[in-house]
C-alpha cells in the first residue's frame, strides 16, 4: 500500500459499510418513528416480550442480543414508560417475568408501519429480489459469526414459564 486509497483502507470494507448502514438504519428508524419515543433497542425488546410474554430479563437479553446491564437500563425504561410490567417468576422468585401492558402493545401496534418504512428507506436502491437476497446473506454472515458476538442470540424456548 503505496498510496492513502481511502477505498482500499476503508470505502470497500465490510466492517466500515456495516457500521455505516447501522448508523443509516438508525436515524432512518427515528426519523421514521419520530413521536413514538422509542429507540431500535427498545422496540426490539418490546417485540420480543411480545413475541414471548412471561420472558425474563436474560432471556430477553439473549433472544436480541443485548447484554446484561445493557437490558436491565432498557427494561426499566419501558417499565417506566408503562410499556412493560415485570411479575415474579413461579418457580425463583428473584426472576422477574416481562409482559407487554396495553399501552406497550398499542406503542407497537402504532409504531409498526414506520418501522416497515425505515426498514423500505435503509434498503433503498435495491430491488425487491436484492433486497431479499441481501437480507438472506446478512442472515448468513450473522449467524455464522454468532458465536463470536459479546451475546450470541439464542431465541428462548416457545413457551416461557
Amino acid at each position: 500500500m503505496d498510496e492513502f486509497n481511502l477505498d482500499e483502507l476503508i470505502y470497500n470494507k465490510p466492517g466500515h459499510l456495516i457500521r455505516r448502514l447501522h448508523q443509516i438504519a438508525t436515524s432512518v428508524f427515528h426519523e421514521e418513528t419520530d413521536g413514538f419515543d422509542t429507540t431500535p433497542v427498545q422496540y426490539a425488546a418490546l417485540a420480543a416480550v411480545r413475541a414471548y410474554p412471561g420472558i425474563d430479563q436474560l432471556r430477553l437479553a439473549n433472544a436480541i442480543g443485548f447484554d446484561r446491564t445493557t437490558i436491565a437500563g432498557v427494561v426499566e425504561r419501558l417499565e417506566g414508560k408503562g410499556l412493560i410490567s415485570r411479575s415474579p417468576g413461579i418457580a425463583d422468585r428473584r426472576t422477574k417475568l416481562l409482559s407487554l401492558t396495553a399501552t406497550g402493545a398499542a406503542l407497537l401496534q402504532g409504531i409498526y408501519p414506520g418501522t416497515e418504512r425505515a426498514q423500505a428507506r435503509t434498503l433503498a436502491g435495491l430491488d425487491q429480489a436484492e433486497r431479499a437476497l441481501f437480507v438472506a446473506m446478512l442472515q448468513r454472515v450473522v449467524a455464522a459469526n454468532n458465536e463470536t458476538s459479546r451475546v450470541p442470540v439464542s431465541p428462548p424456548p416457545a413457551r416461557v414459564a
